[in-house]
C-alpha cells in the first residue's frame, strides 16, 4: 500500500506532504498514523529545525474520512503532539481545508495559502460540531468570525481566513511568501524556538489537556447520533438532509 504522508529534508526543513487523493486527504485512520509517525521522526531528528506540513492535489484535507474515520482520540492525540512539539510545524496551503482539516491548520505555528484556497466549518451541515477542532482554532480566531463560520458553514476565501486569524499570510506564490519565514527558523536555535513555541502556543497546549476528553466524547457522541447519520447519508447520496429548509 502506497504511504499517505510523505517525508523529505532539506537544509533543515522537514517537509511533510499529505498524499490520499482518493478521499481528498481526508483524516482516515491511516492517514492520522502515518502523519503521528512522520511527525515524531521529525521530532527526534537534531538536524530538523522546523516542519513543513503541505499536501497534493487541490485539498490540502477534507475533514474527517466519513467512510473510515479515525478514532477522535488518534485525531486529537496528532494535535497534542503537533502543538507540544519542540520545533515550529508551519502549514503550506494551495487548496480547500475543511471541517476537521481546519483544527490540523489551526494547530500549526505559521499558516500560510495560495489564492485558489477555500475554507469552511461544514459541521453544522452535517448534523455535526467542530467540537474537537475548537481546542487549536477558538485561541487563534476573531470571536466573531469563529461564531459566523461554525454555526453558518459559510465557505471563505484565503483573504478572509487571514482577516479572521485562521492564516498568518497569503499570497499569489506561497512559495515565495515564506521564503523569508523558513529562512528566519533556519537561523534561530533550537533552544530559542522551542522556548518560544512554548510561549505562542500555550493558550492551544491547555485548551488541549483541560477540553480533550470531554470534546472527544462529544465529538463521538454526536457522530452516533441519528442527526449525524441522516446528515452524512444525505451528503454521500448527493441530496439535502431532512432538516435543511
Amino acid at each position: 500500500m502506497a504511504p499517505l504522508v510523505h517525508a523529505a529534508q532539506a537544509t533543515g526543513i522537514a517537509t511533510l506532504t499529505l498524499d490520499s487523493p482518493g478521499n481528498r486527504n481526508a483524516l482516515s485512520a491511516g492517514l492520522v498514523a502515518e502523519l503521528r509517525a512522520a511527525l515524531a521522526s521529525a521530532a527526534a531528528d537534531p538536524a530538523v529545525r522546523a516542519v513543513v506540513l503541505t499536501h497534493t492535489g487541490n485539498t490540502f484535507c477534507a475533514g474527517a474520512d466519513l467512510k473510515s474515520p479515525c478514532d477522535p482520540a488518534h485525531f486529537v492525540a496528532l494535535l497534542r503532539e503537533t502543538a507540544e512539539l519542540a520545533k515550529p510545524v508551519v502549514a503550506r496551503v494551495t487548496g480547500h481545508v475543511r471541517a476537521g482539516g481546519l483544527g490540523l491548520l489551526g494547530v500549526c505555528d505559521i499558516a500560510a495559502a495560495g489564492p485558489q484556497s477555500s475554507y469552511a466549518f461544514t459541521e453544522t451541515h452535517l448534523g455535526l460540531a467542530p467540537a474537537v477542532i475548537s481546542m487549536p482554532l477558538l485561541p487563534r480566531l476573531d470571536p466573531r468570525a469563529a461564531a459566523r463560520y461554525f454555526l453558518t458553514a459559510e465557505a471563505f476565501d484565503a483573504a478572509e481566513a487571514a482577516r479572521i486569524g485562521l492564516l498568518t499570510l497569503h499570497a499569489e506564490d506561497v512559495d515565495a511568501a515564506l521564503r523569508p519565514v523558513l529562512a528566519g527558523l533556519r537561523k534561530a536555535s533550537p533552544q530559542g524556538l522551542a522556548a518560544t513555541k512554548a510561549l505562542t502556543a500555550a493558550a492551544v497546549r491547555e485548551a488541549l489537556v483541560r477540553d480533550g476528553s470531554r470534546l472527544t466524547e462529544l465529538s463521538a457522541g454526536l457522530f452516533a447520533s441519528d442527526e449525524a447519520r441522516e446528515g452524512i447519508t444525505a451528503r454521500f447520496e448527493r441530496r439535502e438532509p431532512s432538516w435543511s429548509l
